[in-house]
């Protein structure tokens, strides 16, 4: 396992989820990058540092033991992997504060460390609501491999905070350091909506929702074949991202209690939003977390899922293998997982690995909606 050697601390750090034989590491040159040059600068004890996206704790995990440490991002996951990392090298669990990015980290704080996001919408909300959390002589930097920084990144800390100062590139990583100047309250743009014509709903979408302007054309074809009529069933929609399955099967099946989950927390706060929107006090159980891992065994007869194929920018089918692993956990003797998925990624393959059958709802060009049964 590499370990992250930084004038801080040297840390073994591992990633969420996890997996046999992790091939990726917990932290990157960039990570390395923003560490070397704090500890260049100087940072005083009484530091007030904020952590933005740090996927898998390296930052907080660094200077936990150094200064005062508030870390908030949008994932879950990597809220796990930041409290297993304190763990795993003996940090107090409460030596790093964590905020949800559904919520406002509160400040002043003396220094702002930014992991620029892959969704540039969640930098903005993000830039947007330091308007006012930022202490006199307050530094904001931001880090990045250099692939995935657009220069539109730098243009959102311009406006948002002010003059920004480009770092050479080492390691293929580049800094970017804002200095704070005067500026008039910003007005957010977040959260969108669009509209949804059949059923005819409007849905509302936080920044860093997955296609957030409009529906996504593998929910659009899901959604037509979505089971009906089928009683007072538990059902899931997991990855519920805005909500938007689980609230038009709920629409069709007045009787079914409905589990919502994602691990996004802005995800979560738009389902849950949309939902009191549209079914009002209508129970559900909307919640952040790593899919069905905390579900209890055989307490699910249906599972709707719209999988990720990826991870930040890593690209892959472990984490929908991993979700239709735990649906089949999750669901009771004869549940059903119902999917929708890109045709070339051989969804239909894996199912009948892991359930024994699989069978064909509807296709399109591009996507096929898939059923399996629990033997």
């Amino acid at each position: 396992m590499p370990i992250l050697d930084t004038p801080y601390a040297s840390l073994d750090l591992i990633r969420q989820p996890e997996q046999p034989n992790e091939p990726l590491q917990a932290f990157d040159a960039a990570d390395e990058y923003l560490l070397a040059q704090l500890h260049e600068q100087g940072l005083p004890a009484a530091t007030r540092v904020l952590i933005l996206n740090d996927s898998f704790g390296a930052l907080a995990c660094s200077l936990a033991a150094h200064v005062a440490v508030t870390s908030s991002g949008d994932s879950h996951l990597g809220h796990l992997a930041l409290q297993k990392n304190l763990a795993r090298n003996e940090l107090p669990a409460d030596s790093v504060r964590f905020v949800p990015a559904s919520e406002v980290a509160q400040g002043p704080f003396d220094r702002v460390l930014i992991r620029v996001p892959k969704t540039l919408a969640l930098l903005e909300e993000q830039l947007i609501r330091l308007h006012g959390q930022l202490a006199p002589g307050a530094q904001v930097i931001a880090a990045a491999m250099i692939k995935h920084l657009p220069r539109a990144a730098g243009d959102l800390l311009e406006q948002y905070i002010g003059p920004v100062q480009a770092s050479l590139a080492v390691k293929k990583a580049r800094l970017l350091s804002a200095t704070p100047s005067a500026k008039p309250a910003p007005q957010s743009p977040y959260p969108t909506r669009y509209q949804l014509d059949q059923p005819k709903l409007e849905l509302l979408n936080h920044a860093n929702l997955f296609c957030r302007e409009g529906l996504d054309i593998g929910t659009r074809a899901f959604l037509p074949h979505l089971p009906q009529a089928l009683g007072a069933l538990r059902v899931a929609d997991l990855g519920c991202g805005n909500g938007v399955l689980g609230i038009v099967y709920a629409l069709g099946n007045p009787q079914a209690e409905l589990t919502l989950v994602d691990e996004s927390y802005m995800a979560v706060q738009s389902a849950r939003e949309n939902w009191q929107a549209i079914l009002g006090e209508r129970p559900a159980n909307i919640r952040a977390g790593d899919g069905l891992a905390e579900q209890p065994p055989a307490s699910l007869d249906l599972v709707l899922c719209n999988p990720p194929f990826h991870q930040q920018q890593v690209v892959g089918d472990f984490l929908a293998w991993r979700m239709f692993t735990q649906a089949k956990a999750a669901l009771t003797k004869g549940g059903e997982l119902w999917i929708v998925g890109n045709r070339h990624l051989g969804y239909h393959l894996k199912l009948k690995r892991l359930f024994g059958n699989a069978e064909q709802v509807a296709a399109t060009p591009k996507f096929v909606v898939l059923r399996s049964i629990k033997a």
